[in-house]
């Protein structure tokens, strides 16, 4: 058995499995809940200092931020599910 991980830019990877939701980071609800994580203690700026394009919240409450854009993460995750579905066809 293994978990999917998911490279969300610069050599970060995180566990697709313990992704809720990836979102953009224009509106004023998720600056608000950037916020709050950084303040909790509980952000992971996977950044590298340029744009945040993507903000993941994960089900420990940790939220990533990513320079990827969402599209490319959520078809990431998508690729990894395709993948995972042929290997177990093939067994």
């Amino acid at each position: 058995m293994s978990i999917p991980l998911i490279n969300i830019g610069f050599g970060n990877i995180v566990s697709a499995n313990r992704i809720v939701s990836i979102v953009s980071p224009e509106s004023a609800p998720i600056k608000r809940l950037v916020q709050e994580a950084r303040e909790a203690r509980t952000l992971i700026d996977a950044t590298y200092g340029r744009r945040t394009r993507a903000v993941l919240i994960m089900d420990s409450d940790h939220v990533v931020l990513s320079a990827v854009q969402p599209e490319t993460v959520a078809q990431r995750i998508v690729s990894k599910e395709e993948e995972a579905e042929e290997g177990q066809g093939k067994a």
